[in-house]
């Protein structure tokens, strides 16, 4: 993986630079809604599977700078 950075609750990682936006504009959303539980689609999106701290909104400025270390070493 090069697109990795550690934290101090583990590493956050992508893919590529595809996957690590779609992990940026889910933490940085406000409101983030789900399907409903009856909903014809699978219950396990890609985001719904990434840790807890991650999606929790209390490290959400700690992410999204990680995010952007990530970001700025792919122009270097």
């Amino acid at each position: 993986m090069w697109l990795q950075t550690e934290m101090r609750h583990g590493w956050l990682w992508a893919y590529n630079p595809e996957h690590l936006e779609l992990i940026r504009q889910f933490v940085q959303a406000p409101l983030r809604e789900r399907a409903p539980w009856d909903a014809q689609v699978k219950k396990m999106t890609l985001v719904a599977r990434l840790p807890t701290w991650i999606k929790s909104a209390k490290n959400r400025g700690e992410v999204l700078r990680a995010i952007d270390r990530i970001r700025s070493s792919l122009v270097a």
